[in-house]
């Protein structure tokens, strides 16, 4: 029997995974991540959420696209996410038109790099460089 992936389901619990600023965004979808709470970090399970915003399209898009999501998140995530973590998947507009091959590499790309320390001193890219500075 398949054990189904455990789901963020509420508003607050997308909004504190937002808060934590982690973020990977790829040409298919952007990746949130954040540590579960204490008590649900115990499990050792994690839990995912899914996102479409309106600038994917109307209604029939944005639920084409959430499917596309959870489709790629029940192939990669089961031996790739890290346990005690909370995961928000954004879709894109290009995740509807995008070969789902390459929407499986997105997400095992935002995967690794989400978890890997961060090496640029935290500065958030581009805005954390002073003016003029070479890139």
């Amino acid at each position: 029997m398949v054990v189904g992936i455990a789901r963020l389901k509420r508003r607050s619990e997308f909004l504190r995974v937002a808060a934590a600023r982690r973020k990977r965004v790829t040409p298919g979808l952007i990746l949130q991540a954040t540590e579960s709470p204490a008590a649900r970090a115990a499990e050792g399970g994690f839990r995912v959420g899914f996102t479409a915003s309106r600038s994917v399209g109307a209604a029939v898009a944005r639920n084409r696209a959430r499917r596309r999501l959870r489709a790629v998140v029940a192939q990669v995530m089961p031996d790739r996410a890290r346990p005690g973590h909370d995961y928000v998947v954004i879709a894109r507009r290009a995740t509807l038109g995008r070969p789902f091959a390459e929407l499986v590499g997105d997400l095992e790309t935002a995967l690794e790099r989400i978890a890997a320390p961060r090496t640029d001193g935290g500065t958030g890219g581009a805005r954390g460089r002073t003016k003029g500075a070479a890139p």
